[in-house]
């Protein structure tokens, strides 16, 4: 994986309204230039960004925040334990949620459908433990509780790993990313298919032209007929 955190700018979000450390060492830990922080701090960039806690999702210590705003050339380090997920090789077995966390379910599943729209109905059941049914009715806000609803992170929460969230994240951008390319070739193909017909109706367009001058030759012969008829009277 790589060095950078969790959702970097919602982190570096949280650094520049939380903390007293700089813009560079903000941007050196989240991969960010440091004019996008500075950015951030301005209101400029990153609108809308719901700011996201490092020291809650494992990533960052107080300690650690509090020894670099002191002094501002040392930089911050990730805390990697929170990534180091044991993979068990046993058979699969049915997720069993305690009856303490299941209420944080629906909740889990509206601050993922807020902030991660992109993943699927199926993606979210599996990271939070619930039904696709229920994702579908709180995205469309006809869960029978809806109006009591919290949006709260299923990582903190600890319905789902840091680890299981991020590779559901990465799993639907590279869906995005097919699908797109997906719409490029069809309209790529139909603008292929247009072209001809558009050679046809410009074969098309000499004909028309041809036919205008048939009319004014026509046009000729009717104002020729005239005279005639008056060299018919002379003869009389």
């Amino acid at each position: 994986m790589s060095n950078a955190p969790f959702m970097p700018k919602a982190t570096a979000v949280w650094l520049v309204e939380n903390t007293t450390l700089s813009f560079k060492q903000i941007a050196n830990f989240c991969q960010l230039h440091e004019l996008e922080v500075k950015g951030i701090a301005d209101g400029d960039v990153a609108k809308g960004i719901k700011a996201y806690n490092p020291i809650l999702a494992g990533q960052l210590t107080r300690e650690e925040i509090n020894a670099c705003s002191k002094d501002h050339k040392k930089l911050l380090k990730l805390n990697k334990n929170n990534e180091e997920v044991i993979v068990s090789k046993e058979r699969k077995k049915v997720k069993y949620t305690p009856l303490s966390k299941r209420k944080d379910r629906p909740d889990s599943v509206l601050w993922l459908a807020k902030n991660f729209s992109k993943l699927s109905d199926g993606q979210i059941a599996k990271l939070v433990g619930s039904t696709k049914g229920t994702v579908a009715l709180i995205r469309n806000r006809s869960f029978w509780n809806f109006s009591n609803l919290v949006a709260k992170d299923p990582v903190i929460l600890g319905l789902c790993s840091q680890l299981q969230f991020e590779k559901a994240v990465e799993k639907a951008d590279r869906r995005i990313k097919r699908e797109k390319k997906l719409k490029e070739k069809l309209k790529n193909s139909k603008t292929a298919e247009e072209k001809p017909e558009n050679s046809e109706t410009a074969e098309e367009k000499p004909e028309s032209s041809e036919t205008t001058e048939e009319k004014l030759e026509s046009s000729e012969t009717t104002e020729e007929k005239p005279e005639s008829s008056e060299t018919a009277d002379e003869n009389k």
